[in-house]
């Protein structure tokens, strides 16, 4: 939702001086603008008054209570004032940390209210963590919903909401509705002002939910709107139809030593519809670990490589991008087919040989890392891109190598599934293929979970698959040590596994600050059987396929995703011996944390942990973001408000066919509100 342009600084506001504007500028507060879009992160109902004596029965309770005693406790910077309260239903007390301007202010016999959290203290009932204001029948704090708003250091909850009353009543007169008023009457919405009013202070639960539900159709229409004339605006972008018989498909198809998958058939075909469509198209294909979306891409490729156009073909890692070109060059080289491999290390001499042989036609199929962006690389007629573990790159990015063709199709690829409930809300622009299906003749990877101080069996049983000719991961959360965390970390441990426990085994160690070269050079000798264990942090989620990896260990599993450690099993695995997966887990693991880490072991289904992960952890962080749309956290949820996402995109989809430009005089608003959008959509897809 757009909540206005009002850049007024909150210095303008009374009781914000220089040290207050940099408080609040820590919550990204700047303006007028960015202190209203400061949603709520819970609301505590003050409007009636607990009797006292109830003050242990609940976690936070709002009472009127007279002071009946005084005194200070303690000595030196120990000195506390300790205030005595009651009501007719019992007594409690308050301890006043940090506040000896309380002594002042509270006087014997006089009403206060008071909400906190109190808890029995040497027998006694007791808090230090409240909220005190004087009685009045028109409390500014009390005896009404009272919103609580996430704090920092220096800021009080009742400075916060006092500067949001007068932020309230300097903005929300110039606020404007920007729904088309036919959707606002249709759905019964308040407007703008009374929406953001009762957000902020809501005078009953029944207006909360009403401002709540606008503030998240809103969000998700916006978004959608945004989304939907991305996908009407390449289906109108005209290319010129492709005509082949398909003959470098099959040859590639006859030479494989075993048949497509259903699911692998179904995806192709639907990427060739697009291929072959008179408008460009863009696709997300999401497979699970193993699938064989890799190969689908490959036989996509030959459709555009026939017409006479080119490929380009774009990966995360330096690493993974050499490993997609070498099987490219192994599976379609012998058709005749040109593969080159781009990236920063090629000499000068080199890349210019490259470049110009791209220039001129004579390189079907690029593939390569980041260094595809470049300016100077420039193909002859690109026809498609290809992007692997696409949120590894950003919208503007995918859009960096689209503008090198002319009406270039894309293909966005993931190994990590994505729930079906973002995949409407963050790729409503996108058409979707899925690859559930893995190949036949694959074995699941045995999964154990193994409780801290048991690491020793563990170590047992790699040493066996080791002596049958396996190879190892073991993978750490962190790269080195950590006074905040106490963890195991990869540096550490790597010696330790080294010199104590595997010493007459090959042993190597990746992570991220290693050198590329370096890396790469470790990866080959795995590959290639010279290294017997890689010790590595989650850098191999996305990684290489080594056939002869049989076991993955990865310590201080709770820390981990579930997604995330559904990929690390995915590295091994990858021939045709049984491989085993070891999660070990932290002593002090609750039964929860526990519980979820099951999962991993009752499935394998990636799109099944994917849902698990994301019901578990919640979008934000599944997403590793902090805005599951525009909307600030707490409010929209694409999970739980996937009803309100459905009807909202709706709604926007029969806009756009009215109003492709969104140009009429009824969406007038909604098309200024969207120009000032565009931006924030792009970085959330980017992962920002």
């Amino acid at each position: 939702m757009f909540l206005g342009e009002d850049r007024q600084e909150v210095r303008t506001l009374n009781g914000v001086g220089p040290v207050l504007e940099r408080v609040l500028a820590r919550l990204g507060i700047k303006n007028l603008s960015d202190l209203i879009s400061y949603f709520p992160k819970d609301y505590q109902d003050r409007r009636r008054a607990d009797p006292l004596n109830s003050a242990l029965k609940k976690n936070r309770i709002s009472i009127k209570v007279s002071i009946t005693r005084k005194e200070w406790i303690g000595r030196g910077r120990a000195r506390t004032l300790r205030v005595q309260i009651s009501d007719p239903s019992g007594s409690a007390f308050l301890l006043c940390f940090g506040r000896p301007y309380l002594a002042k202010v509270l006087i014997i016999g006089k009403y206060f209210w008071v909400s906190g959290k109190f808890h029995l203290r040497n027998g006694e009932t007791v808090s230090s963590n409240f909220e005190i204001e004087e009685y009045q029948e028109e409390a500014a704090n009390f005896g009404k919903i009272i919103p609580i708003y996430p704090l920092t250091e220096n800021l009080t909850a009742a400075f916060l909401r006092r500067i949001m009353k007068q932020t309230l009543a300097i903005i929300t007169k110039d606020l404007e509705n920007e729904l088309p008023t036919e959707l606002s009457r249709r759905y019964n919405f308040p407007d703008k002002a009374e929406i953001i009013e009762w957000i902020h202070f809501p005078e009953s639960f029944e207006q909360l939910r009403a401002a709540k539900e606008a503030l998240i159709y809103e969000d998700f229409f916006s978004q959608q709107l945004i989304l939907l004339k991305r996908r009407r605006k390449r289906r109108d972008s005209v290319k010129s139809r492709r005509r082949i018989d398909g003959e470098l498909k099959k040859r590639l198809l006859q030479r494989l030593p075993f048949v497509l998958t259903r699911a692998q058939e179904k995806a192709l075909t639907e990427i060739e519809k697009d291929l072959f469509a008179p408008h460009t198209s863009a696709r997300l294909l999401q497979g699970d670990v193993g699938c064989g979306k890799t190969l689908v891409a490959f036989l996509a490729s030959l459709s555009i490589i026939e017409a006479g156009e080119q490929v380009a073909f774009m990966a995360p890692t330096e690493l993974l991008a050499r490993q997609h070109a070498e099987n490219a060059a192994n599976l379609v080289g012998p058709l005749g087919i040109r593969v080159a491999f781009i990236s920063g290390s090629l000499s000068q001499k080199q890349r210019r040989a490259l470049l110009e042989s791209l220039i001129n036609g004579g390189i079907d199929l690029l593939i390569g890392t980041q260094a595809l962006f470049s300016d100077d690389v420039q193909f002859k007629k690109l026809g498609l891109a290809i992007i692997d573990e696409q949120h590894r790159f950003g919208v503007r990015q995918r859009g960096a190598i689209l503008s090198k063709g002319h009406s270039t199709d894309l293909l966005l690829m993931t190994a990590t599934p994505i729930p079906r409930s973002l995949t409407l809300t963050l790729f409503g622009d996108l058409e979707l293929s899925e690859i559930k299906e893995k190949p036949l003749g694959r074995l699941p990877v045995i999964t154990h979970l193994t409780r801290q101080g048991n690491e020793q069996k563990v170590y047992t049983r790699v040493l066996q698959e080791i002596e049958k000719g396996g190879q190892a991961y073991f993978v750490y959360p962190l790269i080195e040590e950590s006074e905040k965390l106490q963890l195991k970390n990869a540096e550490a441990m790597y010696l330790h596994l080294k010199k104590r426990v595997f010493p007459g085994l090959r042993l190597a160690l990746v992570h991220s600050r290693i050198d590329e070269a370096v890396k790469q050079h470790i990866m080959e000798d795995f590959a290639a059987g010279r290294i017997d264990i890689l010790v590595a942090t989650s850098v191999l989620e996305v990684g290489v396929d080594v056939p002869n990896a049989i076991c993955m260990v990865v310590e201080h599993a709770e820390r981990f995703g579930l997604a995330t450690l559904h990929q690390l099993r995915g590295r091994v695995g990858r021939g045709s011996e049984q491989a085993y997966a070891f999660l070990i887990y932290s002593r002090r693991l609750t039964e929860e944390g526990i519980k979820r880490l099951k999962v991993i072991m009752t499935t394998d289904d990636g799109f099944q942990i994917a849902d698990d992960d994301l019901n578990i952890r919640g979008a934000g962080e599944f997403l590793g973001v902090r805005q599951s749309g525009f909307l600030k956290p707490g409010i929209s949820d694409p999970v739980r408000d996937i009803e309100i996402c459905r009807r909202a995109r709706q709604d926007a989809m029969e806009i756009v066919d009215d109003d492709p430009e969104v140009s009429l005089r009824k969406n007038s608003k909604m098309k200024r509100v969207l120009a000032g959008m565009a931006d924030h959509i792009d970085l959330l897809l980017a992962g920002g």
